[in-house]
Formats: C-alpha cells, structure tokens, sequence
C-alpha cells in the first residue's frame, strides 16, 4: 500500500484535473456540453438502454441525465423508442447524426490531445490510459463492495 502523503498528492492531482476537462470543453461545439458528450458516448459504448441505466452508467441522478438526454433529443442525435417489456418506458438509442457528431467529437479531442502532449511519448501516454483505466476500475470494484456491505443484515 502507498503512503498515506501518496494519497494526499492524488487528490490534489485529480483536484487540478478541471484544467484538463476546460481543455476538452473548448473542444466541444457549443451546442453540445460535456454532460450530452458524455451520454452519447455511453450510449454508443453500451448500446440502446433505458434512462436509468444510463444514469447509472454515468454515476449521477437520472435528472441530470434526462436534461443531458432531452438536449440530444431535440437536435437529433438520440432517439427514444417505447420499450418492448414495458411500454411506458423509453429506450434510448444513438441516432446516425448523433454517430456522425459522436465520430466528429473523437477527432477533435484525439487532435487536441495529439498537441498538448506531443512531447509524450507512446508509452508515455499508454501507461497513463492503463494507470487512468486501473483507477476507473478501481472505483467501479469499490462501489460494488461498499453496495455488497450495504445489502448484508
């Protein structure tokens, strides 16, 4: 286990990460904030689902998505069908303008990413994606065990 002063310098690194999610957020286009960046990403990840399952996906409350959801709606890039099991629930899927926005977003990020560390080298930026995927992972493993403790008597 790392030392506890590792930990403290952690959190501030990730603390100082807002300069790096402003960075993505220039990327973006104006009509489509990070939040409905986030849901069509997820939509296009895991396939067509209802908007609770997208609100978990993303870890926030189901109406921080559904506004986010709502905001893709109308300019065409999701679409909401009945579903099948239960028809007054909707399923969410990615629309071929959202696909072609979706491909669009990729490139500019990739771009802006591809100028602002290009003194990296690949295993550079390799071990920082396997470092960063350990870390996701690491809390997705963390709430599933802290949602285990809660459901014993």
């Amino acid at each position: 286990m790392a030392a506890r002063s590792r930990y403290a310098e952690l959190a501030r690194q990730l603390g100082a990460l807002g300069t790096v999610k402003r960075g993505l957020a220039r990327a973006l286009p104006a009509d489509c904030p990070a939040g409905c960046a986030a849901v069509l990403t997820m939509v296009d990840r895991y396939g067509e689902m209802r908007l609770s399952r997208l609100a978990e996906l993303l870890a926030v409350d189901v109406s921080v998505t559904s506004r986010h959801v709502t905001h893709a709606t109308r300019r065409g890039w999701l679409a909401r069908s009945p579903d099948p099991a239960d028809r007054r629930s909707r399923i969410l899927r990615l629309t071929p303008a959202g696909a072609a926005l979706l491909d669009e977003l990729t490139g500019r990020t990739t771009a802006m990413f591809a100028r602002t560390l290009a003194d990296w080298t690949d295993d550079d930026v390799g071990r920082l994606n396997a470092l960063l995927d350990r870390l996701r992972e690491s809390f997705v493993d963390g709430r599933e065990r802290a949602g285990a403790a809660r459901e014993r008597p």
